[in-house]
Formats: structure tokens, C-alpha cells, sequence
């Protein structure tokens, strides 16, 4: 990163490119509740690092959220209302902070661990979230839609999260289009909002 900055900045572009990299949910080793947020043992050097260089040099941190992943690797633990935004979710309350989804709960644990690494100015930008519509009993269009749309609500809304309340998110969908090819488990094919065809898998706002 350092390397590419300096060639950015050579090439006077520094002030309106900002570097970064993405990092996944893994590189923490405890979130829950979110105020305990923080990194691993196995990422804490290098994260640190990270950090510190996206501190000093005014850039986000990309981060993939995926609400998914969680619900399905914690059986019995999360129910799914919590994970697709609904509003008659219970709750889960962090001292003061009431979280109403699981998207919010994992934000603010990757701001705890930022804070926790002297990054407390540094914004996360969520690079990834979505929700596959095929490949597992909980990959079905009856789900995959509500949470997009739902996440495109919540991050639209300027409603921040419970530990960065009013703070807008910039935030991208994961993905535009299914794919069938792609190797491996069959819902990492199914994350598209469109199929290879170009057909809809699912309307978006409707």
C-alpha cells in the first residue's frame, strides 16, 4: 500500500485517490457483544499496521460484511429476523447501544476493534454485503430480497449505527450477477441480483 501511495502521490494524485485494502469479518477474534470488538491474535500485528497507515493518510476501511455467514455459522444462536433487518427482530443490548439487526452489530464491532488499534477517525466503507438465493436452506430469493432491500434501506438512510449514530455508510451490494461457473459451494454462485441470462433474480425495491 505504501508503495502504491507513493506512486500516487508522485503522480500528484494522492489527494483524490485514497489507498486502502478489504479485510473480511475473520480478522477479528471476538465480536459479539460489538463493544468487544477486536482483533486476533493471529491478525493484531498486521492489522494494526493497517490501520495506523489508513489513520494517517485519511482513508476508509473496506470491509465485507456478510449478515450470511454469520446466521448459517451460528446455529440456533441468531434468529433469522435479526439477520435480514426486520423490524419485529428482538434486540440485543450493548451497555447503552440496542442493536436491531445483525449488519449494525457487525459494523460497530469492526469500529471497536478500529478504535481498539488507534483508528477511532478512520471510516468503514462496507466494499461487500449481500445474501445468496440459492446453495443452502437459508440461501432462498424469499430471503436474499428482503435483505437487499433492506440493506440498501439502512445504508441510504443516514441513520449511521447505534455506535456511529447519523453517520452516513457507503456501502455496495455483492453482486450484480450470479455466477454459474464460479467453483466451488454452490452458494458462492448465487449472490447475483441478476442471472447470467440477464433476467432478475429477484426485483430490488419492489
Amino acid at each position: 500500500m505504501q508503495n502504491l501511495l507513493n506512486s500516487l502521490t508522485a503522480a500528484g494524485l494522492s489527494s483524490s485517490i485514497r489507498m486502502s485494502t478489504v479485510v473480511a469479518m475473520n480478522v477479528l477474534g471476538s465480536f459479539y457483544p460489538p463493544s468487544q470488538g477486536a482483533y486476533s491474535d493471529e491478525t493484531a500485528t498486521v492489522m494494526s499496521s493497517i490501520v495506523s497507515f489508513l489513520s494517517s493518510n485519511g482513508s476508509p476501511f473496506l470491509a465485507n460484511v456478510y449478515p450470511y455467514f454469520s446466521y448459517t455459522g451460528s446455529p440456533g444462536q441468531i434468529v433469522l429476523p435479526y439477520a435480514l433487518f426486520f423490524g419485529n427482530a428482538p434486540s440485543v443490548q450493548d451497555g447503552t447501544l440496542s442493536y436491531h439487526n445483525l449488519f449494525d452489530a457487525m459494523v460497530d464491532a469492526l469500529y471497536s476493534a478500529l478504535e481498539k488499534a488507534g483508528g477511532a477517525s478512520v471510516q468503514i466503507v462496507i466494499s461487500e454485503s449481500g445474501w445468496p438465493s440459492a446453495g443452502s436452506d437459508a440461501a432462498t430469493v424469499a430471503n436474499t430480497q428482503p435483505y437487499v432491500n433492506n440493506f440498501i434501506s439502512q445504508v441510504t438512510s443516514s441513520d449511521g449505527t447505534p455506535k456511529r449514530p447519523g453517520q452516513p455508510i457507503e456501502a455496495y451490494v455483492f453482486a450484480m450477477f450470479n455466477k454459474d461457473q464460479k467453483p466451488g459451494d454452490a452458494v458462492e454462485q448465487n449472490f447475483g441480483i441478476f442471472y447470467p441470462s440477464m433476467q432478475p433474480v429477484y426485483p430490488v425495491f419492489n
